[in-house]
């Protein structure tokens, strides 16, 4: 298994997933042409992508989905609801579109699509299994449901949203509307509920991806610190019980599971 985080922030998320012979994309919210050199670079051709499974119709999450349906002639898969959200959807082929229920099959590849709280029309996050492995994307989450909490439980890999330190979001320049939005139950994931939800995780030495994070309202160093602090008193042990990387917005990170 390989995921490769090819950008995460509010300017864009893109995710790489190849297991067993099955490549996915999760969101389209860069360019086509910054998504195929991305793929490039991982030594990997974008006409070899099996799906593009959408979270939700938000920009930062499928700005890049009209060229990549068009040129590429890619299946999109999503929410019903969410493709009839979307601010392109007149511009995605028919055949392209392949809403979903709660769980479907591309390949050899078994998706769970889980109910996330977040501002728009049917968001979810996934989670993605095949042969004992599981990689689960969680972000733009209000909050951590019981549900959420659940389809994050045993992952190999894990995408979880460290969006906001709450200090930094109250005291920044963004305006009132905007940080209670943030801050509300269909908003963002702070760093300190991110590290209870990995506290709380049933889990087997997983890999952590802290993605989705502000640049306004946060940093990696208060992220990992907050994060690592809050599980170490919680008596799990960074680097043997989980290992934890940052996602960036202009940057890949990858990680092979074997």
């Amino acid at each position: 298994m390989q995921v490769s985080v090819l950008a995460s922030g509010s300017k864009g998320n893109a995710i790489f997933v190849e297991m067993f012979g099955t490549r996915l994309l999760i969101d389209a919210g860069i360019s086509a042409r910054r998504i195929n050199k991305a793929l490039l670079e991982l030594d990997e051709d974008i006409k070899n992508i099996d799906g593009v499974i959408i979270t939700h119709e938000h920009r930062d999450h499928i700005t890049g989905l009209p060229t990549l349906c068009k040129k590429y002639n890619l299946p999109v898969y999503s929410r019903l609801g969410t493709f009839k959200a979307m601010f392109c959807l007149d511009k995605l082929p028919e055949k392209c579109i392949n809403p979903i229920s709660d769980n479907f099959i591309i390949k050899d590849l078994a998706i769970e699509a889980f109910n996330i709280s977040h501002d728009a029309a049917d968001p979810v996050g996934y989670s993605i299994k095949s042969h004992n492995k599981k990689c689960t994307i969680a972000t733009d989450l209000g909050f951590v449901t019981s549900n959420v909490q659940e389809a994050i439980d045993n992952s190999n890999v894990l995408v979880l949203e460290a969006n906001h330190d709450p200090q930094m979001l109250q005291a920044g320049v963004y305006p009132l509307a905007l940080k209670k939005r943030i801050m509300s139950n269909k908003g963002h994931l702070s760093n300190n509920d991110a590290a209870w939800a990995l506290v709380r995780m049933k889990k087997q030495h997983p890999h952590i991806f802290l993605a989705h994070m502000s640049e306004e309202n946060n940093c990696p160093f208060i992220a990992a610190k907050t994060i690592t602090d809050i599980i170490k008193k919680q008596g799990i042990v960074p680097g043997t019980d989980l290992s934890i990387q940052i996602a960036r917005q202009n940057e890949t990170v990858t990680l092979c599971d074997n």
